[in-house]
This record gives structure tokens, C-alpha cells and sequence, in this order.
């Protein structure tokens, strides 16, 4: 498997689920870090029983279209695959040369793809592209839409729908009580926004409606409508922010001017293992994206970690969202911040719809969205293959 993805240590719990698979030997190949805008991901060793983890150094890191492994060929002729699992998109230099090293060494082939908008690129990435549709055995599609893209573009071998990862239910788990003892970020009032005057105690208590986004700080998130919405409920409630990215400044704008700074707080930089208990401390999970000309939600993995932590979660209908939400979760309109905040104010006023909410979301997660689950459902694509 080539997987840049795979540098976060949470991820590799998949690759341990495959590798635990009867007959398989598994080799995974990814860099020494990602560069994603200014942030820069190093490669985490968290999950690396039974299988092979080997970093080799990229060129044009952080540059998505262009990044490439220029060891690869000699790594994979040494490994000699049956199967080479191209955790990239076609469209890319290194799922281009992915594709092309297994063709070269006999092996079957599968890529993976988020990509549920139908775009046509310019050469040489549609070249790209097309060489992948012709020369892959099968796809693995990240959500139903991107299955439909493919089809639009002529891909007609077989197609699994199938998340790139799923979620290790040990580690995001229900926490014991209400919740988690007082540990940051919560009641400590932030390095962004900290609380004024009185506050600090009233906003730390456990009565606070505690209201958690998970994600880039980017305009097509949502978060400026969800800054509305909290700004329109009543009552003691909090919103923290976890993530980074531009947004980031307008949105500590917008909070003073609808009177939320004291009640926001925004950090970046979480290592994955200390997710679980941030998660476990909200009363809700928001994922409000707004779909746009060129991106929509692929997937929402926080939904996800936060049903598992049996946290109710709110999300507009962008993309992939309703499919993971299903009837675990409340959904509204993108973009429509009356009915968003309604939501909330029904999770905020309910405890019991909260209990609710969060234990049929903890059911599907069980049920669909598990390492576990994705790991056997990987491998089974793996056999067809052979097959």
C-alpha cells in the first residue's frame, strides 16, 4: 500500500485490522511527514503491529498533484506484491506512478478516490487519469457519489464503496459520566478568547451546552454559520474549534461582533491519540459545510469519531454527511442557520434526545464505520482481485 495518509498514527489501526487477515503480508509505504498548507503532519507510529511500515522521502511534498516517491520502484521490486493498493487518487503524479510500477511488476492493482464532483482536468493530469481507469483492476470509492463519478468519466471495472478509514471503537469510546473530568481545552478560557471578568467559572461548569467542530478553519466548512447559531441560542453554551487554517482570523472577527469571544475557544495542533477526550467532553458535534462549485463534503470523519463517543452530531446535507448520519444525527439545510440553530436548541433543552441520538450513533459506527469493519471490507476487495 502507498499511502500519505497513513502518516497519522490513528489511521494505521486499519493497517494493523489487514494485516491480522490470514494470508496476508502487508507493506505500507509512506513519507516521512505531509506538508498540508503551513502545517506540517509527521508521521506518527501508533498502530505498527503486524506489518511493515516504511517511510521513503517524497518529492514536491505538500503539493497534491505533483508529489511522487522516487524510490518506489525499487521498494516494490523488492517486496514483489500480489496486490498494490494505491491510497491516491488517479489524478495525481504518485497514483500515476503507483498504477504504473504494479502494471510493471505484474500486479494487480485497486486505487482509492474521495472525488465525488465530476471535473475534468487538463493534461498531464487527465492523461493521468485515463491511464489509471485503463490500467487498474478495481476502485475503491470513498463515498456513493464518487462511485457515480467514476461511471460519468468511463471507468467500468469493478467499483467498492468503501471509507478510507474507519475508527478504533476502544479508543473513541462513551466517556463514564456526563463528562471527562475538567481538563483543557474546556473551562480554561483559551489563548484566542479568553473569558472576561466573572466568566471564567460559569463557563467551565459542567451546565454549559458544550459545542464542538472538528476540522479546517476554512470558508466552506460552515463555521461562520455555526457562529450564527450559537450566537441565537440562549442559555450558557460554549463552542470550541478545533483545528487551524486561514478562516481562522475572520472568525475571531465575527465572534466579537456577535458578542461570542468569551465563549469561544479555538485550538490547533491536537495529536489524534488526545482526540477521543476532546471529543467525549461536547454535548453536540457540528459539521456545517456549505457545498461549493469545486468541493463538497467527501465524508466528515468527526461525525464518526463523535458518534463513537456516543455524542449526538448535527450536519448540513453537503455531499457525503446525511449517508454517514442516517437516523443518528439531526441534519439540516447547508447554509440555512435558522434550522441549525434549532437543532441545537432542541439538543440544548433534551438530555434524553441527547442520550438517544448519541447511542444510535454509537450502534451504526459499530455496525459500519469500525477499522475493523473498513479493514474487512479492504481485504475483501483484495480477494476479489485475486480471484
Amino acid at each position: 500500500m502507498v499511502s500519505k495518509a497513513c502518516v497519522v498514527g490513528a489511521y494505521q489501526r486499519k493497517l494493523e485490522e489487514i494485516a491480522a487477515r490470514p494470508g496476508i503480508e502487508l507493506l505500507v509505504i509512506v513519507p516521512p511527514y505531509w506538508q498540508e498548507e503551513a502545517r506540517k503532519i509527521p508521521l506518527e507510529r501508533l498502530h505498527t503491529t503486524g506489518y511493515c511500515l516504511e517511510v521513503e522521502p517524497i518529492r514536491f511534498n505538500g503539493r497534491f498533484h505533483l508529489f511522487h516517491f522516487p524510490g518506489l520502484a525499487r521498494r516494490a521490486r523488492e517486496f514483489r506484491p500480489d496486490v498494490v493498493h494505491v491510497d491516491e487518487e488517479p489524478y495525481n503524479l504518485a497514483g500515476w506512478q503507483s498504477t504504473r510500477i504494479a502494471r510493471q511488476l505484474g500486479a494487480r492493482c485497486l486505487f482509492f478516490t474521495w472525488q465525488n464532483i465530476c471535473r475534468n482536468y487538463p493534461p498531464p493530469f487527465r492523461w493521468m487519469e485515463q491511464y489509471c481507469f485503463h490500467t487498474a483492476d478495481r476502485a475503491i470509492a470513498g463515498n456513493q457519489e464518487a462511485a457515480e463519478v467514476l461511471r460519468r468519466k468511463g471507468f467500468q471495472k469493478p467499483v467498492d464503496v468503501i471509507p478510507q478509514f474507519g475508527v478504533d471503537p476502544g479508543m473513541f469510546r462513551p466517556s463514564s459520566g456526563p463528562h471527562p473530568p475538567a481538563s483543557p481545552p474546556w473551562g480554561r478560557g483559551g489563548e484566542d478568547s479568553p473569558p472576561r471578568g466573572g466568566e471564567q467559572q460559569r463557563l467551565g461548569s459542567t451546565s454549559s451546552f458544550r459545542i464542538g467542530f472538528v476540522g479546517r478553519l476554512v470558508e466552506q466548512k460552515g463555521i461562520l454559520d455555526l457562529l450564527e447559531a450559537v450566537a441565537r441560542l440562549e442559555g450558557d453554551r460554549r463552542l470550541l474549534l478545533v483545528g487551524a487554517g486561514p478562516l481562522r482570523p475572520r472568525i475571531q472577527e465575527r465572534a466579537v461582533e456577535l458578542g461570542l469571544s468569551g465563549r469561544l475557544e479555538i485550538i490547533a495542533g491536537v495529536p489524534s491519540r488526545q482526540m477521543p477526550e476532546i471529543m467525549s467532553s461536547f454535548d453536540a458535534l457540528v459539521l456545517p459545510s456549505r457545498t461549493r462549485p469545486n468541493w463538497k463534503e467527501q465524508f466528515g470523519r468527526a461525525l464518526v469519531e463523535a458518534m463513537a463517543c456516543q455524542v449526538p452530531v448535527v450536519g448540513s446535507n453537503s455531499g457525503e454527511i446525511p449517508n454517514v448520519i442516517g437516523d443518528a444525527g439531526l441534519v439540516f439545510p447547508e447554509g440555512d442557520v435558522a434550522a441549525l440553530r434549532d437543532h441545537l436548541a432542541k439538543l440544548q433543552a433534551s438530555q434524553e434526545l441527547r442520550e438517544e441520538l448519541g447511542q444510535r450513533g454509537r450502534a451504526r459506527v459499530l455496525e459500519r464505520f469500525t477499522q475493523a469493519r473498513v479493514a474487512e471490507q479492504t481485504c475483501e476487495a483484495y480477494h476479489k482481485l485475486l480471484r
